[in-house]
C-alpha cells in the first residue's frame, strides 16, 4: 500500500491553493440560521447584535467591521466591532427599512494599531524605541503616498511634525487618537478577509408586536336565526379597539359548500338552516376569491376594512388551502385533486376524525404545476389588493415547504408589509422550518404549558438559538379548535392567569372571542368547545357579569407603554421560592424600561413567596433601594434590598411591576 492511498483525497491541499486561503479566521458568526441558508428575522427599527470569533496567527492587532445593506443596494453601511476578549468580537447596527437585507464581517491586520501596541509596551517598559519611531514615520509616509487630496496633505503634515519632535513627544503623537483616525482612513487593510454574506428579513413592527382578536362575523347578531354580516361587525370595532387589540382576525369568509355539510357539534347530518363550517370553502357562488353572500358584498368588506383602520385595527384573513366538494375548482381543474379508483374524491381525514365536507389539493399532481401554485398566490395577492396585509394560514405544515418559500417570497417582493401567521401545532423541527422559509410568526406549544417547570423551559427555549433567530411565537390563549384543559375548571382566575402569561411572555398574543367572557364549556373529555361556533351561529352578550374585559384592556395598555414587553426576546427567569409562582422579567435594550412579572399558576388558592429583585442587572448592591410600581393599579412604593415577599390571590393572580433605581 502506497503512502498516497493512506491520505484521503480531500486532505490534499496544493501550495497554490493554500496561499489563497485567508490568513484571518472568521467563525461562529451570529445571528445566522443554518449557515446563512435562511434569513434571520428582524423588524424595522430593531438593533441587530452581531457576534463573531475573529483571529489570526501572531499578536498583530485586528480591525473588524460589520457591514450591512438592503439587498440590491450598492452602498454598504459599516460599524466597528469591539474586541471582547478570547477572540470574541461584537457590534450592532439598526435596520430602518422593510425588506431583505444582508450583512457580512470584514477583518484585516491593522498595521498601525499593531505598531502602536508594541510602541506603548516598549516605551512603558523603558526599552529604547528609536528604531520603532523610525518605522512609525515610515508607516505614516507610506499611508500618505497611497492617499489623495486632503487626507494626503494631513498625513504629510503629520509626518513632518513627527520628524521634528523629541522621542517622548513622538510617542505621544503616535498614540494620540487623531493619528489613529488619520491612519485608519488610509489603511491598506493587510490580509483583508470577508465572511460569508448572511441574509436578514426585515419586517414591519407588527410582525413582532401585536394583539390579535378573533371573531366569526356571522355571529355578530342578536338572533341565532339571523346570519351576522360585515356591517354588523362595525358595532364591535370600538370595544375591540378599547380592549387594546390591533389585529382583527376572521376565519374564512368565503362561500360554504353544501355537500356533506356539518351540523351542530360536528354532526354529519346538517339541518336546512345550519350554516356549515367556514373551512369547507367553495360553492356555486365562488371559491377562495369570493365572499359568502350572507356576509355581504365586496363593497361591504371594503368599508369594514376602512372602518377597522379608523379604529386602529388591521383585518387579518384566514388562508385555508382546502375545498368543499362544491368548490368550482373541482370542475374547472379536476387534475388538482386526488380521486379514488371508484371515481369518488378523496376527502380529508385525521383518523379517527373524518372531514367529509373538505377535500385537499395535490400540490405535485401533474396538472397542478404551475397552475395551482400560481392560482393560490393570486388569491393572496387579490386580498392584499383589497387592503388585507395579514394572513393566518391554516395547517401550513401539511403543505409543501417549497411552496411556502416561493409564495411568501413572491408576495413580499411586491408587498413587503404582508405578514403570515402559521397555525402549525406540529413537531418542533417543522415549526422552526416554517419560520425559516418566511412565516412571520407562529402558533405555539404555549397553549399546553401550564406548570412552572413547563413554562420556564419553554420561555427559555424561545430565547435561545436557533429559535430566537427564526421563530416569533404568537401566544394564542384559545382558538375555535382548542378549548385548553386548564380553563375547563379554573374559573375566572384561570383566564386571568393565561392572559397575563400570554401578554407578558410574548410581543405577540391572541384570543378567540368568548375568552373575555371566560367561556369554557367543553365537549366531555376533550379540549374542544361544546356547541362549537365552527358549526353554528353563536350570539354573545359581551357585557355579561364576570367578564375580564377591563383586565385585558389594562394588560394591552401595559404592553404598549413598556417597550421591554414588545417582544418575546430578553425574557429572564428569576428566583421565587414557590413552585406555583412563575417569576420573570424583561428589560429594554437600553436598560431604561425594566418590568417584573409574578404569576400565581394555581387558580384555586392564594400563593406566596419570597423572591429576588435582579439588582445585579441594574449594577446595584444587594442592599440598594429601588422604586416599584404596580402597573395594574398604579400603586407605588420603595423596595429595600434584594429579597422581597409577595402574596397572589385568585382574584388577582399576578403582579406586574416596573422597577427603577432610586
Amino acid at each position: 500500500m502506497t503512502a498516497e492511498t493512506l491520505v484521503p483525497e480531500h486532505s490534499l491541499l496544493p501550495l497554490s491553493q493554500a496561499l489563497l486561503l485567508p490568513r484571518i479566521a472568521i467563525e461562529s458568526t451570529m445571528p445566522v440560521i443554518d449557515g446563512g441558508e435562511f434569513a434571520v428575522k428582524a423588524v424595522v427599527g430593531q438593533q441587530v447584535n452581531v457576534t463573531s470569533k475573529v483571529f489570526a496567527d501572531g499578536h498583530d492587532k485586528l480591525a473588524v467591521l460589520v457591514r450591512w445593506r438592503p439587498l440590491g443596494q450598492e452602498h454598504w453601511h459599516s460599524v466597528v466591532m469591539n474586541d471582547v476578549g478570547n477572540n470574541g468580537w461584537e457590534g450592532a447596527f439598526t435596520v430602518t427599512t422593510q425588506g431583505p437585507h444582508e450583512f457580512c464581517i470584514e477583518a484585516w491586520i491593522d498595521t498601525f494599531a499593531s505598531f502602536c501596541y508594541e510602541l506603548r509596551k516598549k516605551h512603558e517598559a523603558g526599552v529604547p524605541v528609536s528604531l520603532e519611531l523610525q518605522e512609525g514615520r515610515s508607516l505614516v509616509l507610506q499611508a500618505a503616498e497611497r492617499s489623495d487630496n486632503e487626507l494626503r496633505d494631513r498625513l504629510m503634515l503629520l509626518h513632518h511634525e513627527l520628524s521634528g519632535l523629541l522621542e517622548t513627544e513622538q510617542v505621544a503623537q503616535f498614540l494620540h487618537e487623531d493619528s489613529a483616525h488619520l491612519m485608519t482612513q488610509a489603511d491598506h487593510r493587510a490580509y483583508l478577509s470577508i465572511s460569508t454574506v448572511y441574509p436578514i428579513d426585515v419586517e414591519r413592527e407588527r410582525a413582532q408586536f401585536a394583539s390579535w382578536y378573533e371573531l366569526f362575523p356571522r355571529s355578530i347578531t342578536d338572533d341565532p336565526a339571523r346570519h351576522g354580516t360585515f356591517n354588523d361587525v362595525h358595532s364591535r370595532l370600538s370595544m375591540i379597539h378599547d380592549m387594546g387589540f390591533d389585529v382583527l382576525y376572521f376565519p374564512p369568509i368565503h362561500p360554504i359548500g353544501r355537500s356533506h355539510r356539518k351540523g351542530k357539534n360536528n354532526s354529519l347530518n346538517a339541518g336546512p338552516d345550519d350554516p356549515g363550517s367556514p373551512y369547507a370553502i367553495g360553492s356555486e357562488e365562488g371559491g377562495h376569491e369570493a365572499i359568502h353572500p350572507q356576509l355581504g358584498s365586496r363593497e361591504d368588506f371594503r368599508r369594514l376594512v376602512k372602518a377597522a383602520a379608523d379604529h386602529g385595527l388591521e383585518i387579518a384573513l384566514d388562508f385555508a388551502i382546502q375545498c368543499s366538494q362544491d368548490h368550482p375548482w373541482l370542475k374547472q381543474h379536476p387534475g388538482w385533486f386526488n380521486w379514488r379508483p371508484d371515481g369518488t374524491i378523496k376527502y380529508a381525514e385525521n383518523p379517527p376524525k373524518k372531514y367529509q365536507d373538505i377535500v385537499n389539493v395535490d400540490f405535485y399532481a401533474a396538472d397542478a404545476i404551475p397552475g395551482l401554485w400560481t392560482e393560490l398566490r393570486d388569491v393572496v395577492l387579490g386580498w392584499v389588493e383589497e387592503g388585507v396585509k395579514t394572513f393566518r394560514v391554516d395547517n401550513p405544515h401539511t403543505k409543501p415547504l417549497p411552496f411556502w418559500q416561493w409564495l411568501i417570497s413572491d408576495v413580499r417582493s411586491k408587498y413587503p408589509e404582508v405578514i403570515f401567521l402559521a397555525e402549525a401545532f406540529t413537531t418542533p423541527a417543522m415549526m422552526a422550518r416554517l419560520g425559516k422559509v418566511g412565516y412571520s410568526q407562529s402558533y405555539t406549544y404555549f397553549t399546553w404549558r401550564n406548570t412552572k417547570a413547563e413554562l420556564s423551559e419553554y420561555f427559555t427555549q424561545l430565547n435561545q438559538s436557533p429559535w430566537r433567530e427564526c421563530y416569533r411565537p404568537n401566544f394564542f390563549v384559545n382558538t375555535p379548535d382548542i378549548n385548553p384543559g386548564f380553563l375547563h375548571e379554573s374559573g375566572r382566575a384561570g383566564f386571568l392567569i393565561r392572559a397575563a402569561l400570554a401578554t407578558m411572555g410574548s410581543g405577540l398574543w391572541g384570543m378567540y372571542s368568548g375568552f373575555e367572557l371566560c367561556e369554557s364549556a367543553p365537549v366531555p373529555g376533550k379540549e374542544e368547545y361544546l356547541d362549537s361556533e365552527k358549526y353554528e351561529i353563536r350570539p354573545r352578550d359581551f357585557t355579561a357579569p364576570g367578564n375580564i374585559i377591563a383586565e385585558i384592556a389594562q394588560l394591552n395598555r401595559i404592553r404598549r407603554q413598556n417597550p421591554a414587553l414588545q417582544t418575546h426576546l430578553g425574557l429572564k427567569l428569576y428566583n421565587a421560592w414557590n413552585d406555583n409562582i412563575l417569576y420573570f422579567g424583561k428589560r429594554s435594550e437600553d436598560g431604561s424600561n425594566f418590568v417584573l412579572v409574578a404569576v400565581n399558576l394555581d387558580p384555586h388558592n392564594a400563593q406566596e413567596a419570597h423572591f429576588e429583585l435582579p439588582l445585579w442587572e441594574m449594577g446595584l448592591p444587594d442592599d440598594a433601594q429601588t422604586q416599584g410600581e404596580d402597573l395594574m393599579n398604579g400603586h407605588r412604593w420603595t423596595w429595600y434590598g434584594k429579597t422581597q415577599f409577595t402574596r397572589l390571590e385568585p382574584q388577582m393572580p399576578f403582579g406586574i411591576w416596573r422597577i427603577t433605581a432610586s
